[in-house]
């Protein structure tokens, strides 16, 4: 059977089953085994949602920010949040942010539902200047049917999604940024009904460089390159040589603004 153990300080309302707080806590174990994040890292989520996976980072004492297109999925984030994290309304294949301008970019559960995953990763990489970390469901899970996969991972059993296996993200990655080292690995390995009778099993297998856990993580670091504004924002907020605002906080005070 499940135990609660590891379950205590993430919202019930979200993980709604001791099955979906299990998946999410393994997830949330692949993810900080790969990023490893540090105090006062600045980190994107790109298609946060209501916010459910900034909790992995909640208690790392980074500085959070998640980007969505839904106004309504943001309001339920800003409401749990507060202060604690910010939320800018935003298609995820355009970030409005400048260049370099986060340490770590994360794409979790996204690109299945998006219409140009190559675009969303583009942008992560962009507006990055440390590591970008992208979490998909792994179409060579043994985990079950892909019905299954959509409801133990919170996504609406009518949506129409894509999946994506270890070896096709790699090669969207390296034709973006080029030979690359990639650290992977992946969590969920068995069938569903395990989980309910055994789930202790899932713990004897290494997470890093499995290809048939349910959910696939990867992360790449990011080469730091010159930040630039665009010309209309410079132009609309006076940025002088002598400034002593970067780019980016310029584009910061535009997006509160925008926000207000």
């Amino acid at each position: 059977m499940f135990s609660n153990k590891k379950t205590t300080s993430f919202s019930s309302e979200k993980l709604k089953t001791p099955r979906r707080a299990y998946i999410f806590n393994r997830q949330k174990e692949l993810v900080l085994d790969l990023i490893t994040p540090l105090a006062g890292e600045r980190l994107l989520d790109i298609g946060c949602g209501d916010g459910n996976h900034l909790q992995i980072f909640k208690d790392k004492w980074c500085t959070l920010t998640g980007v969505d297109y839904s106004r309504e999925k943001l309001e339920i984030a800003r409401q749990e949040y507060g202060d604690r994290a910010e939320f800018i309304l935003a298609q995820p294949g355009d970030l409005p942010f400048s260049d370099n301008e986060f340490d770590i970019v994360t794409i979790i559960n996204f690109l299945e539902t998006a219409d140009d995953p190559r675009k969303i990763i583009e942008e992560a990489i962009r507006v990055c200047r440390g590591r970008v970390f992208i979490g998909f469901l792994n179409n060579y899970s043994f985990f079950g049917t892909r019905q299954n996969l959509k409801e133990n991972f919170g996504f609406r059993l009518s949506e129409k999604m894509r999946f994506f296996n270890y070896p096709e993200i790699k090669r969207m990655v390296e034709d973006i940024v080029g030979d690359t080292i990639i650290k992977w690995g992946s969590v969920i390995y068995f069938p569903v009904i395990v989980y309910d009778i055994f789930e202790e099993l899932e713990e004897i297998f290494p997470i890093r460089k499995n290809p048939f856990g349910a959910f696939v993580g990867l992360t790449f670091s990011v080469n730091y390159t010159y930040q630039t504004a665009q010309s209309p924002i410079t132009n609309s907020f006076a940025m002088k040589a002598n400034s002593p605002s970067t780019a980016p906080e310029v584009v910061r005070d535009m997006l509160r603004q925008g926000q207000k």
